[in-house]
């Protein structure tokens, strides 16, 4: 495939759960041509589901062509992969084994893509965690998934916005299996992959990364808790000497409400909650999930399935649009980054010329 650079990238839409708010946030979306200049878009469902959101959204003008294969792909137009045939009986709203199925139908299909490189990147829609679980499907959400899928090196979830990057040590976990699970090899490796993807997928040289402490007021020395001395800070010792350029461990609560976050370039937090509320409170609605370390670009909203208003016309779209151009902006930075890297012998060799030719000259 070509690179990016060369072409516009061949963005995948998984659509989530299909009795959820997906399918109705990507024909807003897709409705505005536009987005057609700037990539091809391929959506992974099924042309029933998509015809039955499109009668509910009168006001989008919604075109599309339908596709069985990669190689139909049309770049002018956006593209259904029809991913089943069968008539899904569509409940908005109602969580359910049918909502589950296919959503994970669309990804699965959707993420074989991304991975086999017939599409540049994935914008995933919000699936719920507890429908989507079977024998074939045990994973507690994406990135789990995709890190398996993509053969089960280190990924990170990393929450980007314009003023913000947030990663997590730990994700979907129970707050009682938190501390069991922080260990500095898991700290290291977890800084490692946002120090590195930082580098690659936002063209930042040497970020800065804050880590963030476990107990309430990073445990005040000890006396409440000694997670901080005993696992954090050495985490944070060892990463340094390996060239990671880390700080911390800080409280929580005062550095977000004194705005230190936006001296960093990210902030590591060890738990969901403490790493979500306050991003999905400064990030204005404009926040995106980004699984960082992974060998494809994937992003998502950083909301769920919003069963309460599905069907309903009411889904704010700014979310994922902001992942479709994340998605893309991704693509383009690791594509660069590549770019300056290739062959770095051929690169050397030029120096080494230019500079016996400057020693030449000066001895002249």
């Amino acid at each position: 495939m070509s690179a990016p650079s060369e072409q516009k990238p061949i963005i995948g839409f998984s659509c989530g759960d299909i009795n959820g708010i997906g399918i109705e946030i990507i024909i807003k979306i897709l409705s505005d041509n536009r987005i057609l200049d700037i990539c091809t878009p391929v959506v992974f469902g099924n042309n029933k589901a998509i015809n039955f959101y499109r009668k509910q959204l009168p006001d989008y003008n919604f075109n599309y062509s339908s596709i069985k294969d990669a190689s139909q792909i049309n770049p002018k137009q956006v593209n259904v992969f029809n991913c089943w045939e069968e008539d899904a009986v569509i409940t908005p709203g109602v969580m359910n084994e049918i909502g589950g199925k296919y959503a994970i139908a669309s990804l699965t299909i959707a993420a074989e893509a991304l991975k086999a490189g017939k599409i540049h990147g994935l914008v995933t829609l919000p699936i719920h965690k507890k429908n989507i679980q079977s024998a074939e499907f045990n994973y507690t959400g994406h990135t789990p998934y995709l890190k398996h899928l993509f053969g089960g090196g280190e990924v990170a979830m990393l929450m980007i916005a314009a003023n913000m990057r947030i990663g997590l040590l730990t994700e979907h976990l129970p707050v009682k299996e938190v501390a069991e699970f922080i260990t500095k090899e898991k700290i290291i490796s977890k800084l490692q992959v946002i120090n590195d993807s930082l580098k690659r997928d936002f063209c930042i040289n040497k970020p800065k990364i804050a880590v963030l402490g476990l107990n309430p007021h990073a445990g005040d020395e000890g006396l409440i808790g000694k997670e901080e001395i005993e696992i954090i800070k050495p985490a944070i010792k060892e990463a340094k000497m390996k060239d990671i350029f880390c700080f911390g461990p800080y409280s929580a609560d005062a550095f977000f409400a004194r705005g230190q976050y936006e001296k960093f370039d990210a902030v590591l937090a060890l738990y969901h909650d403490q790493g979500l509320i306050p991003f999905k409170s400064l990030s204005l609605g404009e926040g995106v999930n980004f699984t960082a370390g992974l060998k494809g670009i994937r992003t998502s909203p950083d909301h769920g399935t919003a069963f309460d208003i599905a069907g309903k016309g009411l889904a704010d779209e700014t979310s994922t649009r902001q992942a479709l151009f994340s998605c893309i902006d991704l693509i383009n930075n690791r594509d660069e980054f590549r770019s300056q890297r290739k062959n770095p012998l051929k690169k050397m060799s030029r120096n080494v010329v230019a500079n016996a030719v400057d020693e030449k000259i000066s001895e002249e």
